[in-house]
């Protein structure tokens, strides 16, 4: 039974609404009698400081309320222990949430399955030691995640939208080579996403068969396009049909390698670092708390 919490919040995310969001869960916690801590970093750096001390003191749980950014945070502390982590879902995104099910519009309807859900241990994937609980991001999704980062208009949704037009102008097939545990393979492509779990970007279903505790990673892998093909098969990534079509092959694989020149990947909507790197799927990794 869980009686203590250490609550985790980005009152940045969702465009400010956290802070009212983590409120509304707060009064809900305490009110049912569960000692909540808040902890409220400076940056992120500060942010894993709180969460990881919270972890090693014996909190019961640790719960990010915000968006995805927040949660890969406290993934991070979590990971490998036995401490649980929640969601109180206030993002943009909002993908763990999908992923396990969490009610993504109701904060107290979130906190209900801390209190009286289930732990469902699940894997993450794993890229050098930074851990990550959906998608990793590596062609045409990642660089417009790096051109969302670099404009500073309009806000939201807009300016990803915007961030995107920008990318499919300037669109050109990768060279890409992957490593898919023995396999190897030399491609040209304008994606490659690594999914432990189905969904990035606000509910796109990338890796629709994608499951969190199989022990493998699902690999989605955009071949050739042109634009007007790209343009068309983007809007069916939503509804997991993409994988339908001619230019799209999936794999599954323990460790993906990832190479190609130029492109800066992405997980869970955060900035990892520079193309090479190696996904790596770790069995039961974290526990997560989820609807019974």
């Amino acid at each position: 039974m869980i009686t203590d919490i250490a609550l985790l919040v980005n009152p940045k995310s969702g465009q400010g609404r956290t802070a009212a969001v983590a409120v509304r869960a707060l009064r809900h916690l305490r009110k049912s009698g569960v000692s909540t801590t808040v902890l409220v970093g400076k940056d992120e750096a500060d942010s894993l400081a709180l969460a990881r001390r919270a972890v090693e003191s014996g909190t019961d749980a640790l719960v990010a309320c915000g968006g995805d950014g927040i949660v890969n945070v406290a993934l991070q502390a979590v990971a490998g222990t036995a401490t649980p982590f929640g969601v109180i879902p206030s993002g943009t995104g909002n993908d763990h949430a999908r992923m396990l099910g969490i009610p993504r519009h109701d904060p107290i309807a979130a906190a209900r399955v801390l209190l009286n859900g289930a732990v469902r241990p699940i894997d993450l994937g794993r890229v050098g030691d930074r851990w990550f609980g959906t998608v990793f991001s590596g062609g045409f999704d990642a660089l417009v995640s790096e051109r969302t980062n670099q404009l500073t208009w309009p806000h939201g949704k807009l300016r990803y939208n915007l961030a995107m037009l920008v990318e499919l102008a300037a669109l050109r097939p990768l060279d890409y080579v992957l490593e898919l545990d023995d396999q190897k393979l030399e491609t040209s492509g304008v994606l490659v996403a690594v999914g432990n779990g189905q969904t990035y970007g606000g509910g796109m279903k990338i890796c629709p068969e994608a499951v969190p505790d199989d022990g493998l990673l699902d690999v989605t892998v955009i071949g050739e396009a042109r634009r007007d093909q790209l343009v068309r098969l983007l809007p069916t990534i939503y509804t997991g049909k993409h994988v339908e079509r001619s230019q799209v092959t999936t794999y599954r694989a323990r460790r993906v390698h990832v190479s190609t020149p130029g492109v800066v990947g992405y997980a869970d909507g955060e900035r990892f670092g520079p193309l090479p790197v190696t996904c790596e799927c770790v069995p039961l990794a974290a526990h997560a708390l989820v609807p019974a």
